[in-house]
């Protein structure tokens, strides 16, 4: 069950507040919503005071029975905000079919994402799982260990393989796949067939240039062909000190959800072009 449907689950009644239309700049683009309860709220337009002001009139419709109203806002003196764009509301009470059109998008809009695979469910795998569970993606952990993806609290697709490597083949295009295993030489297997295929928007390996130098040697010796440029180990470079698993697995996050974005935009821009 996704966290809306638990939501709408455990809620009374509840209004669909969206952003309808979007003139200039605003917090959310078209398209964004939130849903409203009583004592409750899930999902955002983008918080501050037109997010306030929304949730003040969906309150007020619950109280009123009212089923459906608009907003228009203004962000400069109005709202408090200094967007200056101007924003379309819609606000919506939801019944029972409007509670499951809102779960059905939710899933097809979730299907839309990219796929993250996580190789390993260690220390730094499962903190990045709970990042991970908060973001826009799809999320794939595999391990050879039952124990260790027993203890994984975050919603994801587990996978126990006794041949992890193998699981690249199925990977989404424009995936990115994360290699944090507990075993280096596996790790190098995940990563030389990550890397062969070009179509994966990140492939990142834990570890540090030593560990990057032992990679390239050891594909040397063996005959693999790759493209070392693609590869990100160490990941999130740039970020030093901190070592523990919560951190690196935020710095980790950060450098996936960069990358993916990148992706998204060229392949935008080359859509625009056709």
């Amino acid at each position: 069950m996704s966290d809306l449907a638990r939501f709408l689950a455990g809620e009374g009644d509840v209004v669909h507040v969206s952003v309808a239309r979007l003139e200039g700049s605003g917090p959310r683009e078209a398209g964004a919503g939130m849903f409203v309860s009583s004592g409750a709220l899930h999902g955002t337009i983008g918080g501050g005071q037109l997010e306030y002001m929304a949730i003040d009139h969906a309150r007020r419709m619950l109280a009123e029975g009212q089923d459906h109203t608009e907003m228009y806002v203004t962000l400069g003196p109005e709202s408090g905000q200094c967007c200056g764009g101007r924003v379309w509301l819609e606000l919506t009470r939801l019944d029972a079919q409007g509670r499951a059109r809102a779960v059905a998008a939710e899933t097809r809009d979730r299907e839309g994402d990219p796929q993250v695979m996580v190789f390993g469910a260690g220390h730094v795998g499962r903190a990045l799982l709970r990042v991970l569970a908060a973001l826009p993606v799809q999320t794939v952990l595999v391990d050879t260990r039952a124990a260790e993806l027993a203890r994984v609290d975050a919603a994801c697709d587990k996978r126990l393989v006794a041949v992890p490597e193998a699981e690249i083949a199925g990977a989404q295009c424009g995936a990115a796949v994360v290699i944090v295993t507990h075993d280096h030489a596996l790790d190098f297997l995940i990563a030389a067939e990550a890397l062969n295929r070009p179509d994966l928007a990140y492939v990142g390996m834990i570890g540090s240039k030593t560990k990057r130098a032992s990679f390239l040697g050891w594909a040397r010796r063996n005959g693999v062909a790759l493209d070392a440029e693609r590869l990100s180990c160490p990941m999130a470079a740039e970020q030093k000190g901190d070592k523990r698993p919560e951190v690196i697995a935020v710095q980790i996050a950060a450098e996936v959800m960069t990358r993916l974005g990148q992706v998204q935009i060229i392949r935008e821009s080359m859509e625009t072009q056709e």
